[in-house]
Parts: structure tokens; C-alpha cells; sequence
């Protein structure tokens, strides 16, 4: 049995399946050439993550494939119900990653709300001449710790992130049109767990309450941010957006800021990746990250494991 992982796999994904007697290939083929390398090498199992497209015509033109992998949670680039029509078995990785969204969040919150994103440039120029006036410029930051936090999306990563935000002393508010409540879990070092019941409720409530918002939704046809939504926010609201591109109006988002609604916004993921738009990579009052959500060692671990585990279930 052959396992190509076209975008990489973690070293432990690839040991969990070579010790049980899998051949697994890390050659990253180009998407056009990928068709004839599946039918040359035979391969069983296509595992990609973001890069790599899995559409109609490959599913049709490679027999040879049985299951195709998503080291992740989303699989807009898999064609996944053609696919399972076909027979194929079709996998992803839903809970490996959701731990390192959050913490990337909340990197993102802390940054935000001490001014580090813009400290960290103009240190490095202007620390040793205008030190006091950096000084006056960044002193009025805002602590974390008893504000309330909004959730658009409590699945995983939503739920995810509002055990952090408990952790940091925040208040919860979380939207989901699929769910009544959540009850989250918080384990401790020492063994100690504390359990909280979250209500969702209407997405204008969390828009009209949050001091800081996080989206954790899936890619969908409209915007769920928007310049309507954003009239129904506190002003200086923070936000983050560790979801995927497009989810956030980012014309609206920079009208937004220059209105003073909006403070301050974190961005991993854009609507024009991988190039996005040059007023957005400018903007002071952004913290950027190339969408690094999931990138962690510790998720990369989790992820290949996962995958290997679930392939060695349904091949045996």
C-alpha cells in the first residue's frame, strides 16, 4: 500500500504508518503532474493539506486511489461528496489543530491589546531616540482579563478558543446557528478540571456585547462580517480573524478602523491569498500572520498520527 502526502506529513504520521507496513512518499508533485504520479506510483492514499486540489478529474482519472486525506479541518479542496459517491474513503483532522488557532488567537489579543504588533517596528527604528515617546504613544493598553469575549462558530476551534479566554479571566458570549450550549472543560496541570455550560445566543448579541471578537467559521457564499455587522459593534472592538479568507468584508473592515469602530484587527488568513491586498499589509492598526493558525509542532504531531491512525482503520 502506497501513501503519497503531497503536502507533507508530520514524521510521526509517517512512522505510525511504515510500522504497519505502509510505503509512504513525500514528494510534492506539481498539481498538473499529479494525475500521472498517482497512476505511475500506484498510490492507495492521497493526503493533502491546503495546497494540493483533489477535484472531479483526478478522483475519475486515478482507480487506484481508496482514501483521500486532509491534514485539517476544512476540505473546500477536496470534491469530498464526489468522492465518497465513488467509493472513496475521505478523511480530515478536526480536533488535531483547534488548540493552536486558539493560542495564535490569543497571541494575537495580547499583541493587540498592549500595541506589540506596532512596538516591535518601531523599536528596533526609534527605541535609543524617541524612547519616551514611544513610551507615551503604547502606555494605554487594555487588559484582557474581564473583558468579554464574542465567538462567531463554537464548533472545535470556538470552543477552543473560549477555554483560553476562560483560562485568561474573560467573559464568553458564543453564536452558532447549530448549537443551543457547550459544555467546556478545563483541565489543569495538577489534575483539577472546572466545567462551564456556554448558551449561544443571537449573533447580534455577541456582535453588540464583545470587547473582543474571533471568528471560527466555515468558507461560505456571503460575508458574515460585513459593513451591517460591524454598525452593530461596541466602538474599539477588537477582532480576529484565524478562519479563512473572505469570511471578513476586508473593505469594510479597513472603513471600519478608520472610523474608530473598529481599534484593532488580527488577520492569518485573507481574501486574496497568497498575495494580499498591499492596504492591509500596511495598516497600522493590524496584526498580520500568513495563516499560520494550525502551524505548531504539537498540531503537525497530532495531525499525522491522526491520519495514520484513521487509514490503518479503514485499509487494516
Amino acid at each position: 500500500m502506497k501513501v503519497l502526502a503531497n503536502d507533507g506529513v508530520s514524521q510521526s504520521g509517517i512512522n505510525a504508518l511504515e510500522a504497519a507496513g505502509y510505503e509512504v512518499l513525500t514528494t510534492t508533485v506539481a498539481q498538473e503532474q499529479l494525475e500521472n504520479y498517482i497512476n505511475d506510483k500506484n498510490i492507495d492514499v492521497l493526503l493533502v493539506r491546503s495546497a494540493t486540489t483533489v477535484r472531479k478529474d483526478l478522483i475519475d482519472n486515478c482507480p487506484s486511489l481508496k482514501i483521500i486525506g486532509r491534514g485539517g479541518v476544512g476540505m473546500d479542496n477536496i470534491d469530498v461528496d464526489y468522492a465518497r459517491s465513488k467509493g472513496l474513503s475521505v478523511i480530515n483532522t478536526p480536533a488535531a489543530s483547534s488548540h493552536s488557532v486558539a493560542e495564535l488567537v490569543f497571541g494575537h489579543f495580547y499583541g493587540l491589546a498592549r500595541y506589540l504588533h506596532n512596538s516591535n517596528r518601531d523599536m528596533p527604528l526609534e527605541g535609543d531616540s524617541k524612547f519616551k515617546n514611544l513610551k507615551k504613544a503604547y502606555a494605554k493598553g487594555t487588559e484582557l482579563k474581564g473583558k468579554t469575549l464574542g465567538v462567531l462558530g463554537f464548533g472545535r476551534i470556538g470552543q477552543a478558543t473560549a477555554k483560553v479566554a476562560l483560562g485568561a479571566g474573560m467573559k464568553v458570549v458564543a453564536f452558532d446557528p447549530f448549537l443551543e450550549k457547550a459544555d467546556l472543560q478545563l483541565d489543569f496541570f495538577d489534575g483539577q478540571k472546572v466545567n462551564f455550560e456556554i448558551k449561544t445566543i443571537s449573533k447580534e448579541e455577541v456582535l453588540k456585547q464583545s470587547d473582543f471578537l474571533t471568528l471560527h467559521v466555515p468558507a461560505q457564499k456571503d460575508y458574515v462580517i460585513d459593513e451591517a455587522e460591524f454598525n452593530q459593534m461596541k466602538d474599539g472592538v477588537i477582532i480576529a480573524n484565524a478562519a479563512r479568507g473572505g469570511v471578513v468584508n476586508e473593505v469594510a473592515l479597513v472603513k471600519a478602523i478608520e472610523s474608530g469602530k473598529v481599534s484593532r484587527a488580527a488577520l492569518d488568513v485573507f481574501e486574496k491569498e497568497p498575495q494580499p491586498e498591499i492596504q492591509l499589509l500596511m495598516n497600522p492598526a493590524l496584526s498580520l500572520t500568513p495563516h499560520t493558525g494550525a502551524a505548531t509542532n504539537e498540531a503537525q504531531d497530532r495531525i499525522g498520527t491522526e491520519l495514520a491512525e484513521q487509514i490503518i482503520s479503514i485499509l487494516g
